[in-house]
């Protein structure tokens, strides 16, 4: 039986290798490491089939160094160890350290990162970590300290469509029949900028046939996969649509689409700590200030899902989607944070007034610095009128309160105490 398609089209080398251009193109900041043959520890974070992999066996390939793989689905605390300690036997004096590459390093427990730490600190091993997630909230902070971060993005319309042109022209297989790409958007569309799932949607539509030529239109590929549906995967397209469409059904204050969606990914075996981080963020982006008890239960949701796995996880999970879906709605704290970020980049570091200034030193005190502030305690309902933003900006208006009960409070407040400053 043949390798799969995309294994066959695997590159070899970064001449060949697809996309990430601002990572490995001429001049790139991890080109410029991999040429000069030294390279520090990293984690490469990016969405499914963007070449996490497959970039890492071509660095250790291009330096010549031992290559150990280790996946964090399937490996403990003792295959870690083991192979370190088989990296540091095999290694030669004065050689570049193995590199010590490892799938889904997300998946890897807290314990599991710390038997790494001593390794990569004493230059043992030489870390590439891959993931789908967020290291800032799945990596311990030491094992981060210690690595740099490069982000992967999806493939765009022409890389894709390059690797179409590869796959048909150089594939051993496909290059001897005539296959011509009538029609493509369906074929790009399916992907979802994943290089796997297109070579795959490729090779599932070209085994409809044996005869020498195929022409391949949208209607074809549609007919194709309907005919294979594919399953939830989630680590592929649908993983993103089916959290779209759950993040979208709570937002749009429809429990019964939420649950559907969430049993969805329940399922299809998604893990459960990913459903309860994004209800924390949907808790904050979309109910937020209109109901702050919102957060505190998506976040009690998220701790014990922790504290009791599955089956009975899904529970908490319920109960808070259904708790966000039916709540009010308000954005105004994502929208002010968003505003106040681009205030300071288009600002730039604008200086804090003097009254507010910390004043720890008596040189501080001597330039002035807390001179002039009134400590609101001090005053009648705990508030007095006084600058806090800086001179330039001190007119800005950032937030806006939106009109649900709960924030009318709020806004209401702040006219009582700023006037016309939150009259709109």
């Amino acid at each position: 039986m043949s390798e799969p398609l995309a294994e066959r089209l695997r590159p070899r080398t970064l001449d060949d290798y697809i996309g990430q251009k601002h990572l490995v193109g001429e001049g790139a900041v991890l080109r410029k490491m991999i040429d000069a043959g030294r390279i520090s520890s990293f984690i490469l974070w990016g969405p499914p089939g963007v070449g996490k992999t497959t970039l890492a066996q071509i660095i250790a390939h291009r330096l010549e160094t031992p290559f150990y793989t280790l996946s964090a689905v399937t490996s403990g605390v003792k295959d870690v160890r083991d192979t370190i300690e088989k990296a540091q036997k095999g290694r030669f004096f004065n050689e570049a350290s193995p590199i010590l590459f490892i799938d889904e390093i997300h998946r890897f427990s807290k314990s599991q990162q710390d038997s790494l730490l001593g390794a990569v600190e004493k230059g043992i091993v030489t870390l590439i970590g891959a993931t789908t997630e967020n290291p800032s909230f799945e990596v311990i902070r030491p094992l981060l300290s210690r690595c740099q971060i490069y982000v992967l993005k999806s493939l765009e319309k022409d890389d894709l469509l390059e690797l179409l042109h590869r796959a048909l022209t150089t594939d051993v297989f496909l290059k001897q029949r005539k296959i011509v790409l009538q029609e493509t958007n369906a074929l790009l569309r399916f992907s979802g900028g994943d290089a796997r799932k297109l070579l795959n949607i490729l090779e599932l539509v070209t085994d409809i046939s044996t005869d020498d030529e195929l022409v391949i239109t949208d209607e074809l590929v549609l007919n194709r996969l309907q005919q294979n549906p594919l399953a939830y995967d989630k680590d592929g397209e649908m993983h993103y649509d089916i959290i779209s469409a759950f993040i979208k059904s709570i937002r749009g204050s429809d429990p019964d689409a939420a649950l559907y969606w969430l049993a969805r990914m329940i399922e299809g075996g998604e893990d459960p700590t990913f459903i309860a981080r994004r209800l924390v963020i949907s808790a904050s982006e979309d109910i937020g200030l209109a109901n702050p008890n919102a957060l505190l239960l998506a976040n009690a949701a998220f701790d014990a899902v922790n504290k009791i796995g599955w089956p009975e996880g899904r529970i908490p999970l319920a109960e808070a989607t259904v708790y966000l879906a039916t709540s009010p709605k308000s954005n105004s704290a994502y929208l002010g944070i968003d505003k106040a970020l681009d205030l300071v980049r288009r600002t730039g570091n604008q200086p804090v007034p003097l009254p507010i200034r910390n004043a720890p030193t008596q040189l501080m005190k001597e330039l002035g610095y807390h001179d002039g502030y009134k400590y609101p305690h001090d005053f009648p309902g705990h508030f007095t009128e006084q600058q806090y933003l800086p001179d330039d900006l001190k007119n800005e208006r950032l937030w806006f309160g939106q009109h649900s009960p709960a924030e009318e409070k709020l806004y209401q407040r702040m006219v009582n105490y700023w006037g016309k400053r939150y009259e709109e």
